[in-house]
């Protein structure tokens, strides 16, 4: 007995104290997310009056990879302060009946907006540009897409990569040699 009372205290212990709320829906809670009528088209005014950017974040109940970014990655104040500070975030649920409404003005359920946006996989993050052209759906605006989990440097380079709109640069360094760049500036100690 004594053996099994040790065991489930170090089991309590090796929790992260940091661990993802999960709301009714099942899916994870924090401070960043934004809680709207999911119009898109007023999230991406609101988001640019606030002078930050919209991303739309897909998650589903259960989802491991999901859980996984919520307790390993979002937690870490660089993490959690770059978004919440450059980030409308607006959650959405992969097999969800909740109404969405697109850019281009289709009111959709949430899992058809998924399909629709040709989402697979969970977490999936779409990054949309400041200005969409008219009739323009989330799929085809999206300067970005983040389909599942990744460690922390690229998570935190993605969403600086958008932020500073380097897709939009005239330079041979898409995503791929930015995140390289980084973590090489990182591995070297530099810090600018």
């Amino acid at each position: 007995m004594r053996h099994f009372m040790i065991a489930a205290v170090a089991a309590v212990m090796a929790l992260p104290v940091w661990a993802a709320e999960l709301g009714d829906d099942g899916l994870h809670k924090t401070d960043w997310m934004r809680d709207t009528f999911k119009d898109l088209r007023e999230d991406l005014e609101e988001a640019n009056a606030e002078g930050k950017r919209l991303v739309l974040f897909f998650e589903q109940r259960g989802c491991i990879y999901c859980t996984q970014m919520h307790e390993e990655v979002f937690p870490r104040p660089e993490i959690s302060g770059y978004i919440a500070e450059n980030y409308f975030v607006v959650q959405l649920n992969l097999h969800g009946d909740t109404e969405v409404t697109d850019l281009d003005g289709e009111v959709l359920s949430e899992k058809e907006a998924a399909r629709k946006w040709r989402i697979l996989f969970t977490p999936s993050l779409l990054f949309l540009p400041e200005e969409v052209a008219a009739g323009e759906s989330v799929a085809e605006a999206a300067v970005a897409v983040m389909p599942g989990a990744f460690a922390a440097g690229t998570t935190l380079d993605m969403f600086t990569w958008v932020n500073e709109k380097r897709y939009a640069l005239e330079t041979d360094e898409d995503f791929q040699r930015y995140h390289a760049r980084m973590i090489q500036e990182r591995d070297d100690g530099r810090t600018d």
